[in-house]
């Protein structure tokens, strides 16, 4: 299986220890292979060729939930040990861009009972899309 550039994608934290201080040093990226009713399928690690090495899975309702999960087998060194549907603000850099309105509308669509989503994960999805659509249009 091979990463495609188009898809959606999960956000961890890389850290580093300073000392005896865990420094947050990089935003991670993880590409979702294959969402279902119950998990996302993600690339844990792959090739620059897009070649994926190692894959994981976590719970798709707690993410649409709560906006984050933490994987129970991840140690802290692991920049998937917390994984983020949205890109978290690294201490001391830019707020984050805009949110890509195709994406969360790719989004709340395959989030729809009638693509194997949840009634939950749908009104989530919908909810993210209505809110970056409104924040959008104001001045």
């Amino acid at each position: 299986m091979e990463v495609s550039t188009t898809q959606q994608v999960l956000y961890g934290l890389w850290q580093n220890t300073n000392g005896d201080t865990y420094v947050t040093t990089e935003l991670m990226t993880f590409p979702v292979l294959r969402a279902t009713a119950r998990r996302l399928y993600y690339a844990r690690s792959y090739d620059p060729d897009g070649t994926v090495r190692e894959t994981g899975f976590i719970d798709r309702a707690a993410l649409e939930r709560d906006g984050e999960v933490r994987r129970r087998s991840a140690g802290w060194w692991e920049p998937d040990a917390v994984l983020y549907r949205d890109p978290p603000a690294l201490p001391g850099a830019p707020p984050a861009p805009a949110a890509d309105l195709s994406a969360l509308k790719a989004a709340m669509a395959a989030a729809h009972p009638d693509r194997g989503g949840t009634d939950a994960a749908f009104i989530t999805a919908r909810a993210a899309y209505e809110q970056a659509h409104t924040r959008r249009q104001e001045p």
